[in-house]
């Protein structure tokens, strides 16, 4: 199920987490305070004899050095406060004895014993009496059962003999449905805590969850999935030039769909290949259109009734030569290259170039990218081909050499290894390709921008279609693969590489209008 992914857990147990200590702080703020609850604290305790072994130096005068037995006594001040939310009174200490509670100094002596309190409470003073319990024997104080209304404190300040100082102090008795314990320790010159133990800890755990909470919502990928993503098996052929935005942007439709049912296969051999390959296929098919797309750098030809087109991009091409080919500004003229591919020019020198016959290096006949070149630039087909390996002549009665090869890429390889060569590419894979010199025409670049700007009459550059057979189901991979494509995150791909989209605004009116074709010369 898609909504157990690993980030959506996480979320969901930071949330519980969240919620869980949101509910125990409620439960601590409304139930653990309003228990009867006495606290005791130990404010001070000091030596005030010179034979203490409290590892610090003292000095005395007047009855604490002139009283017998001071050598090692010790100062304690002890609070006794109710720190809970209700008040407790004297039948609420359940202890059977007269007082209420005791607190015991071990090892030591207490001497004497003073009680303080807040000027508001006097009427506590009342209850410190020996009929009511108060006194003391040897390391034992009995408290009497004084009541304390909530917030009420009160003050021991005991003189003890006999021990060292930070001895245990503890304060023992029974509440009626609460309990008696120590508070942290704070001299005069502490500052308390600005909130409890568990009110920080409670604090920790609530930043902690919003932490992870915020982390999820700043490092996961929030690009919206592809609308109507759909599994199953999808194969793109044709173009070999259009082939890596195709690979490209099946990868993401697959990652972005996160189907593990859904497969895009990307084997492409040509345009006019593709178009016939999938019209074999489509045929074939008993019903419906079959689960391909067919990619070709110019319309249809003719006799493919069946094949329905969707315009993707405009594609701008390039006419490479060889490193070593250094022409005059890098241009040459359409009636130039017409010239050339007719083998009226055999030797660059012709063209005020290097003294280096011309090699003229091919696509088959399939291609879409000869295609265009022939029908934008040529305005006519190309000469026959005259060798094998793109270097000697295989016929010797042609003018010049020529080969053809099977893709765009052995183009550029060949182009750039053979002195003298001259081919033709996509523009995106000959601007990245070594060794070699791109051409302009009649004065106008191979660019993108300058085509997007307006104004550029660059005669070679084609509408890229894609081709189904009949209308695929609008529930299929076909038409939501080119939905992505033509109208979703696939038009970023088809940018980077070089590609106009049909669907964006530049790319409407490139896309509605046909390059016109140069007059034959």
């Amino acid at each position: 199920m898609e909504w157990l992914s690993a980030e959506n857990l996480v979320a969901v147990a930071t949330a519980v987490l969240g919620i869980a200590a949101s509910g125990v702080m409620l439960w601590y703020e409304r139930r653990v305070p309003r228990r009867k609850r006495i606290g005791y604290r130990v404010q001070m305790d000091n030596p005030i004899g010179d034979d203490v072994r409290s590892g610090r130096a003292n000095r005395r005068l007047g009855l604490f050095d002139e009283t017998p037995g001071m050598t090692d006594a010790t100062l304690v001040l002890l609070r006794v406060e109710n720190d809970g939310s209700q008040g407790v009174d004297h039948d609420d200490y359940t202890g059977p004895e007269l007082h209420g509670l005791t607190a015991v100094f071990a090892d030591r002596t207490i001497r004497a014993v003073s009680v303080t309190q807040p000027s508001d409470t006097d009427h506590l003073m009342d209850h410190f009496t020996p009929g009511r319990g108060f006194g003391y024997d040897g390391n034992t104080l009995r408290i009497p059962r004084v009541p304390l209304n909530r917030g009420d404190y009160f003050k021991l300040l005991v003189l003890l003999s006999g021990g060292d100082v930070g001895r245990e102090i503890r304060l023992i008795g029974g509440i009626r449905d609460g309990e008696v314990h120590p508070n942290r320790s704070a001299t005069p010159d502490d500052k308390p805590p600005l909130f409890s133990r568990a009110a920080r800890t409670i604090t920790v755990m609530l930043t902690a969850s919003v932490v992870t909470l915020a982390a999820i919502v700043v490092t996961r990928d929030d690009t919206p999935p592809p609308v109507g993503c759909e599994s199953g098996t999808l194969t793109l052929i044709g173009s070999t030039a259009f082939a890596p935005v195709l690979r490209e942007v099946a990868r993401k439709y697959e990652r972005d769909c996160a189907d593990d049912e859904t497969s895009i296969v990307v084997d492409t051999h040509g345009s006019t290949s593709g178009i016939r390959e999938l019209a074999v296929t489509g045929a074939r098919t008993e019903q419906g259109s079959p689960p391909v797309i067919a990619f070709s750098d110019g319309t249809k030809p003719s006799g493919f009734p069946d094949l329905r087109e969707n315009r993707v991009a405009v594609s701008v091409f390039a006419l490479v030569v060889n490193e070593g080919v250094r022409l005059p500004d890098d241009d040459l003229t359409t009636a130039e290259v017409r010239r050339l591919y007719r083998g009226e020019i055999t030797n660059w020198r012709q063209l005020g170039g290097p003294d280096l016959p011309v090699r003229l290096v091919s696509r088959d006949a399939n291609s879409g990218t000869r295609q265009v070149f022939q029908r934008r630039v040529l305005d006519r087909g190309e000469i026959a081909n005259s060798s094998l390996d793109c270097v000697h002549k295989d016929d010797r009665t042609a003018p010049v050499v020529r080969c053809e090869l099977d893709s765009t890429q052995q183009i550029l390889t060949t182009v750039a290894k053979v002195p003298g060569a001259i081919g033709y590419s996509e523009l995106n894979l000959a601007t990245r390709a070594k060794g070699l010199r791109r051409l302009t025409l009649d004065g106008d670049p191979p660019s993108v921008d300058v085509l997007e700007q307006g104004g550029s009459a660059y005669p070679y550059r084609e509408i890229e279609y894609a081709y189904t057979y009949g209308r695929p189901p609008a529930d299929s991979l076909a038409s939501s693969f080119l939905t992505y494509l033509t109208r979703g995150n696939g038009q970023d791909i088809t940018r980077t590489h070089g590609h106009v989209p049909c669907w964006t605004p530049a790319g409407l009116n490139l896309c509605a209008e046909h390059p016109s074709r140069p007059p034959a010369s």
